[in-house]
């Protein structure tokens, strides 16, 4: 790996000139946050009923004791038996992260189609903590764009990211904000694609790194992911 090799001072002034543009952009993602925050709002109208250990519950029982939820959109899809094994990486990022979002009025719940008690299998496989409910028999997947029916896949018709893409599986992933006033629920945000980077803290972690995601080389993005129970370290 050649790259440039200075002393001390020289990469001083270097890191210096680096971390201007650095903070100029933490103020335009700031600025993003702030827009973000700013978009209207969508009343939700249809009642959507997901299975929990805890029994049936409404979109608005999520939200337990907050205004605010935050859901993220993990693929597990009915009959799979395991995760998608980018989704598991994110879930590794924000696994504990429930408590320190409900300091600040967040609930936080991961909702997938697949029925309950897959869930819970692949929840306990994984080791994680945080709340994971089943949206199976309800159209939440798919009016939320993460879900497809199999026709509408293989036409190439499937509407993903707020755009059509020809290449979406029946199941993709994607992160949803609502806020609740009474009994009244809104939507506030949705991402998808690239848009969950900023949730993938192994990323934020490796784009730091000298060689980086280092996936330049690979057949696709994100192909040396593995769940973290499969990967084979040689010693």
């Amino acid at each position: 790996m050649e790259h440039e090799v200075v002393d001390r001072n020289e990469w001083i002034e270097a890191r210096k000139a680096l971390l201007a543009k650095e903070k100029e952009f933490t103020r335009m993602r700031d600025q993003l946050s702030q827009q973000i925050r700013a978009l209207p709002w969508e009343r939700i109208g249809k009642r959507y009923v997901f299975q929990t250990p805890d029994g049936e519950k409404s979109l608005g029982d999520l939200f337990g004791k907050v205004d605010q939820l935050a859901v993220y959109h993990f693929m597990l899809g009915p009959g799979w038996k395991e995760g998608c094994p980018s989704c598991s990486l994110c879930a590794d990022s924000f696994n504990g992260i429930q408590v320190h979002l409900r300091a600040r009025g967040v609930a936080f719940v991961a909702i997938s189609r697949a029925p309950l008690d897959e869930i819970e299998a692949y929840k306990k496989r994984m080791g994680w903590s945080f709340d994971w409910v089943s949206s199976n028999g309800s159209d939440f997947n798919f009016d939320f764009g993460v879900s497809f029916d199999k026709a509408e896949v293989e036409a190439g018709k499937a509407l993903y990211n707020y755009a059509p893409a020809d290449w979406v599986g029946e199941e993709m992933h994607g992160a949803s904000f609502f806020y609740k006033e009474g009994d009244t629920v809104y939507h506030t945000y949705s991402t998808y694609g690239r848009g969950l980077d900023m949730f993938l803290g192994t990323y934020n972690w490796l784009d730091r790194a000298p060689k980086g995601r280092d996936e330049g080389d690979l057949d696709y993005t994100m192909s040396w992911v593995r769940r973290h129970d499969e990967y084979d370290f040689a010693e």
